[in-house]
This record gives C-alpha cells, structure tokens and sequence, in this order.
C-alpha cells in the first residue's frame, strides 16, 4: 500500500460511536446523574469496542439500581476494603475475589459495596483499585492489640473494619512470634488473637462479641501456618475440635438462614436445619425432610425424616442417601451452601437401607426437648456414646426455619 493510499484508509474508517446512540440501544438515558463527569473516560477510548464495552457497564450498573461512581482521580480517597462471609459476596452479585474458606475480599467506595462494572467505567484493573484500597487502610492502621483480662488480644480501632485489617499481615503476623497463633472475627469490627493455650479463651470471647448482637462475620477461628492464615483445622483428640467444628456449623447454619429468604416458595419446602451433639459431644448437622411437599435439602451430616401425618421415621447417615436410587434430586440454581430439590418422599422399605443414626422414638425425644433417647439399646450403626441431644444455638441463630432447637 502506498503513502497516499494509507490516508486515504483512514480518512473512510467509520467515526466511533456516540454514546448517546449507544446508551440509547440498551434503553438507559444519557442524562443518568453522574454521567457528565464520567464523560472524559469515555471520549479517551479510540476503539470502537472498547466504546460499545464502556456502554455495557453504564447499562449493568443502571440495571442493578446503583449509582455510576465519581471519576477515578475522586474514587481513590474513598476506598476501603472489606471481608465478608463468602455467600453474602456471592449473593450480592458485587466484585469480590476469595480470602480464605468462608471469607471473601471487596471493595467500599464510601458507602456503597464497588460492582465490577465501575472498574470498565475507571479503566482500572481491580488490583491496582485493591491495592490502593489496602494502602488507605494501613494508614488508618496505627497502635497496637488491647490486652484483655482473659489474656487474648483485641484489636483497638472500632472502625468497622477492624476484620478487614486481616487483609494487612504486617498488622498481625508478628503476634505471638514464638507460639502458633489463632484468629476470629466475629463480626467487621472485631479482630481477636490468642497464643494456642488460650484457645478456649479466644472461642469464649467469639461468643460475647456474638451475644452483643453485631452482624455475624465468621465465628469459626483461624490459625497461622507459616506466613498464611486459613479456618483452623482442629482434629481429635484436639480438645477443641468439637467447639470448632460447631462454629464451622454455625456459620454454615447463618448462610442457610439468609439463603432460605431467597428461595422460590415454588420449588418446595426448605429442610429445617438444626444442630445435634452426639454423647461424645460431636456436633452434627441435622435436616428434617418431611413428606406432603418437595424438599430442598443442603448437605447436612443427618437426616431425619417425617411422615405424613407428622411422625417421626428415624434420623439417619446423610451420606448413605445415595442407596436410595430411586429418587434423584436437582440441584437448586442459587447462591451459597448446595442445595437439591427432591420431589418424592421415600417409601419405609427405602428409608430402611440408610445407615440409622436415631430410632424414630429416639428422634421423637428429641423432638419433644427431652433430648435424651428413649431407654433401648443404641441402634446399630449410631455413634458410640449413644445419647444425644440438641445443641444451644446463639440467639441470632435461632428461631423459625432452624428446626429442632433447644428450649432457651
């Protein structure tokens, strides 16, 4: 191609789309409040593509009935990081990237939760926008943990972002540099800390951050290993393997809760679900599949069924439901803890090829919160120490669509 031929190429490329027109295609106004000043990131794309892009994010952000952001140079004095639990990140629909099991990683701008559209209306990768969140952060991260009377540390700032700041390891990786470390964050503005020997302590204290009524964040407790934090994982004969398995339990039992509010009341009858300990002090989860609707199930470690007319059919090994061949579920389209939809209800002959955790007149005790079976010898295949009973639940835990609790 000759030099003249080359202008003349240029000079009959099509002009870049007005976003006028483009908004316009996807049915979103081009007066949108905010939009004005957003104008300048707009016109700096040369691309067509990259225009038609920038028009998407407008539309999607409109759509989920937030506000278009301030322009970049203003955003970065307002951002902050945030952890939340993992179902209400994935719930929320916003940008959010896995911190840890359980804990996911966001972004504020002021008062709102960042969608990842306003990262294509910024031109900014999200982890440059991540990092300076973090910077901010730190600089309002000065002073030192609080000793409490119990011995574990609290952290002092009262923010609503003190969890966050475990998003900053320089914040906490030197405490307790000669022991092995716990964590919980009990809520946004509670970070805790303790040596191992004062892990009951630590749980102890999870407990009263929970009774003081604070949104819940994570109650299970994390551990450092090495230069990393993760969920503790606690294994018998670890005497606080039980306590946190249990907290692992109610953190699970939260995400249900709210996941229950967002089922359609078509597709059936969410399972009730509820904490029970074995004699051994082992906690379980345990599901109450009831015959005369469809069933949405999670996975539970139990499940206790009941008939038609309201009587109890036993409790049994969830992992040995696969026996029964005969009814096949479907997974539920939503966020959260997996949930399968059963239509049908199991016949007598099929509930009794499952691996028997309660008699029916065991699971009617506990039904009735006497909490302990009837007189009769453990059924085989329950777990050794053969009594069980209802486990307390913290009170944000309890109350409609938790099933069998106890009676506080």
């Amino acid at each position: 191609m000759g030099f003249f031929d080359r202008f003349r190429s240029r000079a009959e490329a099509a002009p870049l789309p007005d976003l006028t027109v483009l908004l316009e295609a996807r049915g979103v106004s081009a007066s949108l409040p905010g939009l004005e000043a957003l104008l300048p990131a707009f016109e700096a794309h040369r691309q067509a593509d990259e225009r038609e892009a920038w028009a998407d994010a407008v539309a999607a952000v409109h759509a989920a009935g937030l506000p278009l952001p301030e322009p970049w140079i203003d955003a970065q004095d307002h951002l902050l990081p945030e952890l939340v639990p993992s179902w209400l990140a994935e719930r929320e629909g916003r940008w959010s990237r896995g911190f840890i099991d359980g804990l996911s990683q966001r972004i504020r701008v002021g008062e709102v939760v960042m969608p990842a559209a306003w990262l294509k209306l910024w031109d900014q990768p999200a982890d440059d926008v991540l990092e300076l969140a973090l910077d901010r952060l730190r600089q309002r991260s000065a002073g030192t943990f609080e000793r409490l009377p119990s011995g574990i540390y609290r952290s002092p700032w009262r923010d609503g972002a003190d969890a966050a700041r475990l998003l900053l390891p320089e914040v906490w990786h030197g405490i307790f540099k000669d022991q092995h470390p716990f964590f919980a964050v009990p809520a946004a503005d509670a970070l805790l800390a303790a040596p191992q020997i004062l892990l009951p302590k630590l749980m102890d204290e999870v407990g009263r951050v929970m009774q003081a009524g604070a949104p819940p964040l994570q109650v299970a407790v994390l551990e450092r290993i090495g230069d990393k934090l993760m969920t503790a994982r606690l294994q018998d004969p670890h005497p606080m393997a039980a306590p946190q398995k249990e907290l692992k339990h109610m953190d699970f039992l939260e995400a249900l809760r709210n996941q229950e509010q967002d089922l359609d009341p078509a597709l059936g009858r969410p399972a009730p679900v509820s904490l029970v300990k074995t004699g051994q002090g082992k906690p379980m989860t345990l599901a109450l599949w009831a015959a005369g609707a469809p069933a949405l199930l999670p996975e539970t470690d139990l499940i206790g069924f009941v008939d038609g007319s309201g009587q109890p059919l036993g409790i049994f090994l969830r992992q040995t439901l696969p026996r029964i061949h005969e009814l096949r579920g479907a997974a539920v389209d939503i966020w959260g803890p997996r949930r399968v939809r059963y239509e049908g209800f199991p016949t007598a002959e099929q509930v009794a090829r499952l691996e028997t955790f309660a008699t029916a007149d065991q699971m009617r005790n506990l039904q009735s919160g006497s909490g302990r079976p009837a007189a009769k010898a453990p059924a085989a295949g329950a777990p050794s120490g053969g009594p069980f009973a209802a486990t307390s639940l913290p009170r944000h835990l309890r109350g409609a669509g938790l099933g069998v609790q106890d009676g506080e």
